[in-house]
């Protein structure tokens, strides 16, 4: 089995080398889609040996499947500047690589911890975040404008170790890439014309929090969780305001009529 490591980047200067670090000793290749960072980030990819592709960024999904279809090899692991391979995950792909996967697995199941304003966050709905992100390069794809999915024919299975992912720098980043993130999802919703969303702008919200704060044990992650809660509660609101607001403004008279 061979390996191509995937990873889109814009202005990462501060964390690409030690995600490329990271799969240095499994990857038979790593490839870099850059969205025109206007840092350093190429130049410390193309350093470190990885291939670099130019390519304007208009959405995760269609950046990512991009990735995909630019890898050489059949399997891909897909990172994010942000994250990297934790030492064990990396000795658990070093073994699958010298006994090939049976033709029916498309892909496998890695465990996301994140740290977040010092620590590692073990609930809040943010771990154990199994994602599927070593997968058959010819049996998958990925779509989604923000919250991406990759589609994967064949069995999933689990492996061990984790993905460490270093998220937001702080609160202020956190708060400003959920209001660039609420842009492009409000513009999703009024494509769906869903109705009232001031009632879902009022009445998300506050679930929003409890999910997170109650239900998903964000109060045992301390003062991170209720910094999770609530500023996801705040970006629910901010979606729908942001959606209801472009539904007024849609030059389509019935799209107004469709809200009052």
């Amino acid at each position: 089995m061979k390996i191509s490591a995937v990873i889109i980047t814009y202005n990462e200067e501060d964390r690409l080398r030690d995600a490329l670090k990271s799969c240095l000793s499994f990857a038979d290749e790593c490839v870099v889609v850059d969205g025109h960072s206007t840092d350093n980030t190429v130049a410390i990819a193309q350093k470190m040996g990885a291939r670099v592709i130019h390519h304007t960024f208009s959405d995760f999904g269609s950046q990512k499947d991009l990735a995909r279809k630019q890898a050489k090899y059949d399997w891909i692991l897909n990172l994010d500047a942000d994250e990297r391979v934790s030492p064990q995950l990396r000795d658990a792909i070093l073994r699958l690589k010298q006994s090939p996967s049976p033709p029916r697995i498309g892909g496998y199941r890695i465990r996301r911890k994140t740290a977040y304003l010092g620590r590692w966050i073990r609930h809040s709905g943010w771990y154990p975040d199994r994602k599927i992100r070593l997968f058959a390069r010819d049996r998958s794809y990925w779509e989604g404008r923000v919250h991406e999915r990759l589609h994967v024919d064949g069995e999933i299975r689990d492996l061990p170790g984790h993905i460490l992912h270093f998220t937001y720098r702080d609160i202020a980043d956190h708060v400003s890439r959920l209001n660039r993130y609420s842009s492009m999802q409000a513009e999703d919703i009024v494509k769906g014309k869903k109705h009232f969303l001031l009632v879902h702008a009022l009445v998300k919200p506050p679930f929003t929090f409890l999910r997170f704060f109650l239900w998903k044990g964000g109060f045992r992650d301390g003062f991170p969780g209720l910094v999770i809660a609530l500023i996801s509660s705040w970006a629910t609101a901010l979606k729908y305001m942001k959606a209801r607001a472009l539904k007024s403004q849609h030059p389509n008279p019935q799209w107004n009529r469709e809200n009052h």
